[in-house]
């Protein structure tokens, strides 16, 4: 271990893959402290009493509040896990809506963070950034969602020392897994989607995939040994959409398969749904055509043995995290729970 971890706070604390950071780094005998927005949700019988959790929103107070809340406490790791996926639908333009959630509040609040001498922040961002790097920033002049995420992660790093305030990005992909007092998304954005018909019709890509476990191993290894200004792609299996859909509707108690979607249809879908988008003002963070025909079209994997060795997984008796499949039947449960 590069960096002694002692004492964390994690904005996002109560989130999906905050809660598991928080586990992990208490299991690891650091103090954790946290932040949650007020009546949010509900706490009672099973949040750990030994976070120390207050309650305000970030996004709201002002660079100088948050800097008075962090300093003075001994913080030696920010973790940021703030702000919307892509796969939420605001008003058009989306890139204003993102812009203003995961580049302009995120850069005040690790700004203020690294005011209250905490020496380490660890960003949880996509792993959309590291193929728009593999494509020399196709996918951001493309994607408002992308875009933004790229920007995140540069300006947060842009604002960090070496030894001072050392950054690092972890790019996550898909994420399985459950927590109480929350329903996988998983539910309203994929699941429900296709709950009426009698079979999933989608493209035949694929996708990195992890167990919520690994996000928080990842985020534990990169506070102990991450290097300053490095992006790191995670995972723990690569999977076709055609195996994970499979086996999601199996977990879920429904008797439909997945049907392979043509390339001509995923572009006629995606131009459909452009054209939605135009009639309800709304506009999604992803190209709906090119994620048709792009993104979800494709393969996007990842090599999870680099990542790990960079990151001394070893060291500290790490393994990637629980597996994907583990994850998928958890999410299914959560979701479906009479059709367990």
């Amino acid at each position: 271990m590069n960096h002694d971890v002692k004492n964390v706070f994690i904005a996002g604390g109560t989130g999906f893959l905050g809660y598991y950071s928080a586990l992990l780094f208490l299991e690891k005998g650091c103090k954790v402290s946290s932040i949650a927005l007020p009546n949010e949700i509900n706490l009672d019988n099973w949040y750990p009493k030994e976070i120390d959790l207050c309650f305000g929103n970030l996004f709201e107070m002002s660079e100088d509040e948050i800097c008075d809340l962090l300093k003075d406490k001994g913080f030696d790791v920010f973790v940021y896990g703030l702000g919307p996926d892509d796969r939420v639908t605001p008003k058009a333009p989306s890139y204003d809506f993102f812009h203003l959630r995961l580049v302009e509040y995120s850069l005040k609040i690790c700004k203020a963070a690294k005011r209250a001498g905490i020496r380490r922040c660890v960003v949880m961002n996509s792993y959309f950034a590291y193929f728009d790097r593999l494509q020399e920033g196709a996918l951001a002049k493309i994607h408002p969602y992308i875009r933004c995420r790229v920007e995140q992660a540069t300006a947060i790093a842009g604002i960090g020392e070496k030894g001072i305030f050392d950054v690092m990005i972890i790019e996550l992909p898909y994420i399985f897994g459950s927590m109480p007092g929350r329903m996988p998304i998983w539910k309203s954005v994929f699941m429900d989607r296709f709950e009426k018909m009698p079979f999933v019709f989608f493209p035949d890509g694929g996708t990195a995939a992890i167990h919520v476990t690994g996000v928080a191993e990842s985020i534990v290894a990169a506070a102990c040994n991450g290097i300053h200004g490095e992006r790191y792609p995670v995972c723990s299996a690569n999977i076709k959409y055609r195996e994970m859909i499979n086996y999601m509707m199996k977990c879920a108690g429904f008797n439909k398969r997945f049907v392979r979607m043509p390339y001509c249809i995923c572009y006629l879908a995606g131009v459909g749904l452009r054209v939605k988008e135009k009639i309800t003002g709304t506009q999604g963070g992803l190209n709906m055509t090119k994620l048709m025909t792009g993104i979800l079209s494709s393969d996007l994997f990842i090599d999870q043995a680099e990542t790990q060795i960079k990151l001394g997984y070893n060291d500290l008796g790490f393994d990637g995290g629980e597996n994907i499949w583990k994850g998928i039947q958890e999410a299914m449960k959560k979701c479906y729970p009479e059709k367990q």
